[in-house]
C-alpha cells in the first residue's frame, strides 16, 4: 500500500539506542502500511541490533489501536491479524531490550504493541486497554496472550472481557507497565533507561532475553535446560570475559563490554 512520507521513523542514537516513532497523526492507528514499515524496521534491528530500543508515538497518544476502516469480514480480518502478528513477534524478536514509552493512550493494537516490548515507561495520564470486545470482537494482535502471560489469565479477561481503559497507576500495580513517570518525562527517562541497558553487555542481553521468552513457551524443566544451555554458551562471549576479569580484578561494574 504506497503512502507518501514514512509512517515509522528510525533513529539511529550515539549512544547505542535506536529510536522508533510512530508517526501517523492524529492517533497513530496501525494501518497495514504502518505494520508493514514497522516490520521491515525491526527485520532489521534484528538483523544489525543496536544496544537497545525504544518505541514511541505521539506526546498525547502512543497508538490508538488498528486502522478500524481496513476492517471488513473474515478475510479482511485474516489480512489485518497477519500483518500484526508478522510486525510484533518481529519487534518481541529484536535481541535487544526493547522498551515502550507509552504516552496518552494506547489501546486496542496500540497496547498490543507495549506489549510485544521487553518493558513499558508510562505516562502518570497514561490510559492502556484492550476495547475489541466494544467492537463485538476479541483482540488480534497478540494480547490474548502475552497480556495473560503478564497480568495473569484472570486480569487478562478482566480487562479484555470490559473493554475498560486502565490508569497508569492500576496499569503499575497489576504489572502492565513496569515505571510510572510523569507525562512530560516520558521520552527522557525511557530513553535513559534504553541507554543503561545500551551500555551494559549486549550478548548477555540478548542470552538472557532468549532465556526468558523461550521458557516461557514450554515447561518448566525445559526451561531450565534452555537457561542452562544458555548459560553455558555465555561463557565463550568476550563481555563475559571482561565482566569476570573486572570482578576478579575488584572492579565489579567497571567493565568495558564490547558486545562480542
Amino acid at each position: 500500500m504506497p503512502v507518501d512520507r514514512e509512517l515509522v521513523n528510525v533513529e539511529p542514537r550515539a549512544d547505542g539506542v535506536t529510536v522508533l516513532r510512530l508517526d501517523r497523526p492524529p492517533a497513530n492507528a496501525l494501518s497495514r502500511a504502518m505494520l508493514e514499515e514497522l516490520a521491515a524496521a525491526a527485520r532489521a534491528l534484528a538483523t544489525e541490533p543496536p544496544g537497545a530500543v525504544v518505541i514511541t508515538g505521539g506526546e498525547r497518544i502512543f497508538a490508538a489501536g488498528a486502522d478500524i476502516t481496513e476492517f471488513g469480514g473474515p478475510e479482511e480480518a485474516a489480512v489485518v491479524g497477519g500483518h500484526f502478528r508478522e510486525a510484533l513477534d518481529l519487534v518481541a524478536g529484536i535481541p535487544r531490550p526493547v522498551i515502550a514509552a507509552v504516552n496518552g493512550y494506547a489501546l486496542g493494537g496500540g497496547c498490543e504493541l507495549a506489549l510485544a516490548c521487553d518493558l513499558r515507561v508510562a505516562a502518570d495520564d497514561a490510559k492502556l486497554g484492550q476495547p475489541e470486545i466494544l467492537l463485538g470482537i476479541i483482540p488480534g494482535g497478540g494480547a490474548t496472550q502475552r497480556l495473560a502471560r503478564l497480568v495473569g489469565p484472570s486480569r487478562a479477561k478482566d480487562l479484555i472481557f470490559t473493554g475498560r481503559q486502565v490508569p497508569a497507576d492500576e496499569a503499575l500495580r497489576i504489572g502492565l507497565v513496569d515505571r510510572v513517570v510523569p507525562a512530560a518525562d516520558v521520552l527522557d527517562e525511557t530513553l535513559a533507561l534504553a541507554a543503561e541497558l545500551a551500555r551494559g553487555p549486549s550478548m548477555a542481553l540478548a542470552f538472557a532475553k532468549r532465556a526468558i521468552d523461550d521458557g516461557l513457551e514450554t515447561s518448566l524443566g525445559a526451561g531450565l535446560e534452555i537457561e542452562h544451555d544458555l548459560f553455558t554458551d555465555v561463557f565463550r562471549t568476550n563481555d563475559a570475559k571482561a565482566g569476570v576479569a573486572a570482578f576478579l580484578d575488584k572492579s565489579l561494574g567497571k567493565a568495558t563490554f564490547r558486545g562480542r
